[in-house]
């Protein structure tokens, strides 16, 4: 019996050690082994990562596993009230896209400077869009905003959204990527939405602007017709008094050609009875 409990009690420690012993790395990331509490390193100190894998520890070592691949922490502000005051006081709601993913080296300070990762970095960003927005300028360069879209930094946010992308993007790798051991792949501020009391004079403004448009080109559309109508008639005028014109220089062509062959009292008086032969009331004045 003892011989049995002893193999019994073999058997649960080589099990209990099997599984306490060996760990594994999924693929697309990286394992690394703390013992109470300090992380195992080189002898140049640096952080021994475990590639993706079957591996062996200690039953005391602790495995920390680290997602290398690209990571993106969506920001909206319909879900999680990301909202921000520009310069003149207006509250925007953002909806925004952080693309990163970790250093290998810089691994320790992504895994033991931070409590939570992935918390700290959204916050941090979080923060970040706040006071880019709250201090943002469009360039000099930039064209001034017609009567339509003058709405003060909503408008200018939304016209240089590029801009403003590529201000936080370089303020990220340049100050943030390397203190927290990520790299910062992309940022995309997907859309920048004005409050509902500015969104509804938004639309007040769009729909004048384009109830505006809609009157001018209908407008514009009625005066060329017209000015085509009054171009076609005087077209027609103008075919008029060429068919006048060839008509009394045919008769007057005509007449001189009678009073050139003496004929043309004869004509005179012949067209004057037929005119009288035809007419209902003759007028005849008297010479006294």
């Amino acid at each position: 019996m003892l011989f049995i409990g002893i193999l019994v009690g073999a058997i649960a420690c080589s099990i209990y050690f099997s599984l306490r012993c060996f760990f594994r790395v999924e693929q697309g990331h990286v394992g690394v082994l703390s013992t109470f509490g300090a992380a195992k390193k080189t002898a140049q100190k640096e952080l021994v990562q475990y590639p993706p894998g079957l591996h062996f520890k200690w039953p005391w070592q602790r495995v920390h596993c680290v997602a290398m691949m690209e990571q993106s922490l969506e920001l909206s502000g319909e879900e999680g009230g990301r909202t921000a005051m520009a310069d003149d006081g207006t509250i925007l709601r953002f909806d925004s896209i952080l693309r990163f993913q970790p250093v290998p080296e810089e691994l320790e300070h992504f895994l033991f400077d931070l409590k939570s990762p992935h918390e700290h970095i959204t916050g941090l960003f979080t923060c970040l869009l706040r006071n880019e927005i709250a201090n943002f300028q469009p360039p000099p360069s930039e064209e001034a905003p017609t009567a339509a879209t003058h709405v003060g930094a909503y408008a200018s946010i939304r016209r240089q959204r590029v801009l403003l992308n590529r201000r936080i993007e370089e303020f990220c790798r340049k100050d943030i990527g390397g203190r927290y051991g990520v790299k910062f792949n992309a940022v995309d501020l997907t859309d920048v939405l004005p409050p509902d009391e500015l969104a509804d004079a938004l639309n007040a403004v769009i729909n004048a602007q384009t109830e505006a448009e809609s009157m001018y080109a209908h407008a514009e559309a009625e005066t060329q017709q017209r000015v085509v109508a009054a171009e076609g008639g005087v077209e027609v005028a103008k075919a008029r008094g060429l068919a006048v014109e060839r008509e009394i220089e045919t008769l007057g062509s005509f007449l001189a050609e009678l009073d050139r062959a003496n004929t043309l009292g004869d004509y005179v008086q012949r067209r004057r009875a037929e005119v009288i032969s035809q007419s209902r009331t003759l007028y005849m004045r008297s010479s006294s």
